[in-house]
C-alpha cells in the first residue's frame, strides 16, 4: 500500500456534534450535508465513543466498498446484531458463509420467471388496498401504503392461507419490532436498564408471538400437500447444494427478514412518489395516457407492466429523490485504502445515497423531479443505488419495482391527486419515512 500518496480526511470536531446533537436526533441530514458542502464529499465525524464515524457521498467510494472490494467489508453490527435480535439470521442480518449459502439458496425465487407465478397476487392486492383511499378530502396516504405493502408481501407469501386477523398481528408485531430497535439506535441515552430489561425482552416476546404463527402457518402448508405456487412453496422447494432443505427456524427467520425489508421500504417509496405526484399533475397525464395505451395492447399483466416504462421512470426517480435505505453502512475487515485515503481496519463507514442521489456532479437540477432524466439509465448508473449494489444488493428489487409499478397505475387510474403547496417532509430513522403526507384523491 503507497502511504506516499495518503489524503487526509477532514474531520468535524466532537465539539461540534454536541452542540448540535438534538438536531441531528431530530434529523441529521441537513446537518449532513452543510459538513459536505464545507469538507468535501468524505469526511470523518467523532462521535464520542471511541473510534470515528467516516460519512461518504462520493459514488466512486460507494461502488468501491458494496462492489469492486466488497469481500473487505462487512455489516456493521446495527443488522447483524441489533436488529438479529428481533428478526434472527436472515438475508438482511447474516454475513460470511451463513449469508452466502442462503443468498444461492433463495435467489432463485426472486427471479423475475419465477414471480409472474405472484403477479396475479400482487396485483389483487394493490387494487384492494387503493380502493379504501377516502376520496374528497385531505387524508394521510402512508398508512394506506403501509398496509398494501404489507398485504402484498404476507398474500405473495401465503396466498390465501393467512386470514385478516393474523395478518393484523404479524403487522402491528412487525412494526413494533421497527420502533423499538429505531429508539435503541436513535436514543442511546435512555436508561440501559429500561431499554434492556423491559422494552427489548417485551419486544423479543412478540417476536416469538410471530414466529409461533409463522411455525403454524408453515406446518399446515407441509402437511396440506397443496400447492399455492407462491412464495413459500418456491422457499420450501428450494435446495442447498447437498440437497438438503432449509430448517424450519432458518425459514421463519427469512420470512421476518421479508416482512421487515419487503414492506417498510415499499410503502415509504409509494408515499413519496404520490406526493411527487400530486404537485405534478403533467407526470399524472402522462401516466394516464400510457395506462390506456398499453391495456389496448396487451392483456398479459407482466406486458402490461414492461409497457408502463414513464410510470417506472417515475418511480425510478422518486426513489432517486427519496431513497428508502438513505444510508449503508460497512465495517472494513482489514485496512484498506481508496484513492489515497487510508482506512484503517475496523473503521464504520456510512454512505448517504440520500446525498450521492442528490449529487450536483452527477445530476442535473437535482433537486427537481424529472422522471425523463431515467430515459437513459446508463447516464446515471454510476451514482443511483435505491436497491444497494454489489452482491449484497436488495434480492428482492424485481418483486419491489413491481409492485409499485402497479400500485402507481391503479392509483393514477382511479384518482387525480392534489396536494397543498407545502414542502415534502421526511423522518429520518431506520429508513426514510415520509411525514404528514397529507394528499387530496378525486375519482376520475
Amino acid at each position: 500500500m503507497n502511504r506516499m500518496k495518503k489524503i487526509h480526511i477532514p474531520t468535524v470536531p466532537l465539539l461540534k456534534f454536541y452542540v448540535n446533537a438534538l438536531r441531528i436526533l431530530k434529523n441529521p441530514l441537513s446537518f449532513h450535508r452543510e459538513n459536505f458542502e464545507k469538507l468535501g464529499d468524505t469526511f470523518r465525524l467523532n462521535i464520542g465513543r471511541g473510534d470515528p464515524v467516516v460519512f461518504s457521498r462520493d459514488p466512486g467510494f460507494a461502488q468501491y466498498v458494496l462492489q469492486k472490494n466488497n469481500k473487505n467489508y462487512s455489516k456493521t453490527t446495527i443488522q447483524t446484531r441489533d436488529m438479529a435480535k428481533y428478526l434472527g439470521k436472515g438475508l438482511l442480518t447474516s454475513e460470511g458463509e451463513h449469508w452466502k449459502k442462503q443468498r444461492r439458496l433463495i435467489q432463485p425465487a426472486f427471479h423475475k420467471k419465477q414471480l409472474l407465478q405472484i403477479m396475479d397476487s400482487i396485483n389483487a392486492a394493490v387494487k384492494t388496498e387503493i380502493g379504501k383511499i377516502e376520496v374528497g378530502k385531505f387524508v394521510d396516504i402512508f398508512p394506506v401504503f403501509n398496509d398494501l405493502a404489507f398485504q402484498t408481501v404476507v398474500k405473495s407469501l401465503f396466498s390465501s392461507a393467512v386470514g385478516e386477523k393474523e395478518i393484523s398481528r404479524l403487522q402491528y408485531i412487525t412494526e413494533a419490532a421497527q420502533k423499538m430497535l429505531v429508539k435503541e439506535l436513535r436514543q442511546p441515552y435512555l436508561n440501559g436498564w429500561f431499554l434492556r430489561k423491559r422494552n427489548v425482552e417485551k419486544h423479543i416476546g412478540l417476536t416469538e408471538e410471530a414466529r409461533v404463527m409463522l411455525r403454524k402457518i408453515v406446518a399446515k402448508r407441509k402437511s396440506s400437500g397443496k400447492r399455492e405456487d407462491d412464495l413459500l412453496d418456491m422457499l420450501l422447494d428450494a435446495r442447498y447444494e447437498d440437497g438438503t432443505a432449509m430448517e424450519d427456524e432458518q425459514l421463519i427467520d427469512e420470512i421476518l427478514i421479508l416482512f421487515t425489508a419487503g414492506h417498510e421500504t415499499t410503502s415509504n417509496s409509494l408515499t413519496f412518489t404520490a406526493q411527487l405526484l400530486a404537485r405534478d399533475s403533467g407526470s399524472q397525464a402522462k401516466i394516464f395516457s400510457e395506462i390506456n395505451k398499453a391495456e389496448k395492447e396487451t392483456t398479459n399483466l407482466f406486458d402490461f407492466i414492461q409497457a408502463c416504462n414513464y410510470t417506472k421512470q417515475v418511480v425510478e426517480e422518486s426513489m432517486r429523490m427519496y431513497p428508502p435505505a438513505y444510508f449503508i453502512d460497512r465495517v472494513n475487515i482489514e485496512e484498506d485504502e481508496f484513492n489515497g485515503m487510508i482506512i484503517p481496519k475496523g473503521t464504520s463507514l456510512l454512505f448517504s445515497m440520500y446525498e450521492i442521489h442528490r449529487h450536483r456532479d452527477f445530476w442535473e437540477d437535482a433537486e427537481s423531479f424529472k422522471p425523463e432524466r431515467f430515459q437513459d439509465a446508463k447516464n446515471s448508473v454510476a451514482a443511483y443505488y435505491p436497491f444497494g449494489a454489489g452482491p449484497r444488493m436488495c434480492i428482492g428489487n424485481n418483486f419491489a419495482m413491481y409492485e409499485m409499478i402497479l400500485a402507481v397505475v391503479e392509483l393514477v387510474e382511479r384518482y387525480k391527486i392534489t396536494s397543498e403547496e407545502t414542502p415534502i417532509k421526511i423522518k429520518p430513522l431506520i429508513t426514510l419515512k415520509p411525514k404528514e403526507a397529507i394528499l387530496k384523491f378525486e375519482l376520475r
